[in-house]
């Protein structure tokens, strides 16, 4: 059975390794037409219904590059739909999501200290929630708000301020973060695939059958494709954030997601306005360090239980399962002077000010949680402690913490 920790780890990777690609490539598609269309210029002699044009170069060739405002006089026989990076990105991100914070779910999902929720409404609550966002902002876009693009933004603002602070009183602190992300990536692919794409279809159909498309439909698609470029960049940044602690396992780590949404938009307005005219306003990057000044500041607010709270804690059936196995204790005294002089809430070690990844190892409830992370750091692979933090952990210390955990499964 414990090898099912080993294969389970590696369909995440195979699924993270697919989410991160294409994401790449829907990023760059976006960020390449935002950028194209800011750029287009009037040339004398263009085609009837062409808006403007662009020169390119790009691997020792030259582009040109014209846009219809609309659509061409006749349908080109060779047409390609920018749809499956989105579409392909918010699949595997939900699978990954799934294997991650669902399967995992007593482990990264839930947090015994905010609420007391079983794995099961932990789940529906996950689950059910990337779609409020969606109806919500799309409800929003098809009332008269849509025609006052800045209130438009500011109440999308508000709402992803109250999901980061609703996320952040049920989840732990990396899933809330990564749920804020996935909520905003779910607005994103929705604009894609409910809008974007289906009054595309409706200009290619109307060309396809002699009639002159309306030009209304290609001017929503600018508007739910200028939205998604300026959420890009804070969905990156929550996408990244389990990596840090600093980011989301503090006190205020809803405020810190929160004024990420700024920063995205200050970015992109000074890429977005220099693309346009040539040059970009400045300010935006004063603003952009200030935010980030700001941001860091708030991330000094620790956010986990202290050593006595977790001691009188009681464990929870999940982490019953491993701190009742054979060889338990033993395992227990490996990793205490293996892993705890850096997995702590206080650490010891020189320039780590929060435990990496905030996972903290100190009390029999810690490790019987983080119980499969130790197995696959520390047991089968050589992973962790890192070579220079202490001397070589020995294979019987590593061989302890395997057996402790098969027990634990074969139980």
């Amino acid at each position: 059975m414990y090898d099912l920790a080993i294969i389970w780890d590696w369909i995440a990777f195979c699924v993270r390794w697919l989410h991160v690609v294409t994401a790449m490539a829907w990023i760059g598609a976006s960020f390449f037409f935002i950028a194209l269309d800011l750029g287009l210029r009037k040339a004398p002699d263009m085609p009837n219904g062409v808006f403007g044009e662009e020169w390119q170069v790009h691997g020792g060739g030259f582009y040109h590059i014209q846009k219809y405002l609309v659509a061409p006089d006749n349908m080109p026989e060779h047409l390609i739909w920018h749809k499956w990076q989105s579409y392909i990105t918010w699949v595997s991100g939900a699978a990954l999501l799934m294997i991650v914070y669902w399967v995992g779910g007593e482990l990264f999902l839930l947090d015994p200290n905010k609420a007391e929720l079983s794995l099961f409404q932990g789940i529906l609550i996950s689950g059910g929630s990337l779609t409020i966002g969606w109806i919500a902002y799309d409800f929003m876009c098809k009332s008269k708000l849509g025609e006052h693009s800045t209130l438009l933004m500011l109440l999308l603002f508000a709402l992803l301020v109250a999901m980061a602070w609703g996320y952040n009183q049920i989840f732990t602190g990396r899933a809330a973060l990564l749920h804020l992300g996935a909520f905003t990536a779910s607005i994103m692919t929705g604009n894609v695939f409910f809008q974007i794409m289906p009054n595309q279809r409706i200009v290619v159909a109307d060309l396809k059958a002699g009639r002159k498309p309306d030009a209304k439909y290609g001017k929503i698609a600018k508007l739910r494709s200028t939205h998604n470029n300026y959420l890009t960049l804070p969905v990156v940044f929550l996408m990244l954030s389990n990596h840090y602690p600093l980011a989301f396992a503090t006190e205020y780590s809803w405020i810190i997601a929160s004024l990420i949404f700024l920063t995205g938009v200050t970015i992109r307005h000074y890429f977005n306005t220099m693309h346009a005219t040539g040059t970009g306003p400045h300010w935006t990057w004063a603003a952009t360090a200030i935010l980030m000044i700001l941001i860091a500041w708030l991330s000094t607010a620790r956010g986990t239980d202290t050593y006595e709270e977790a001691m009188a804690r009681d464990l929870t059936p999940f982490e019953q399962q491993y701190a009742s196995a054979q060889g338990f204790e033993e395992a227990y005294d490996v990793v205490l002077g293996n892993c705890s002089m850096c997995h702590a809430r206080e650490p010891a070690w020189d320039g780590i000010r929060w435990a990496p990844k905030g996972v903290v190892l100190e009390t029999p409830s810690d490790v019987a949680r983080y119980a499969e992370q130790i197995f696959l750091h520390a047991g089968v692979s050589t992973a962790m402690p890192p070579p220079n933090a202490i001397a070589t952990m020995s294979a019987e210390n590593r061989d302890t913490i395997v057996a402790w955990v098969r027990n634990a499964k074969s139980d």
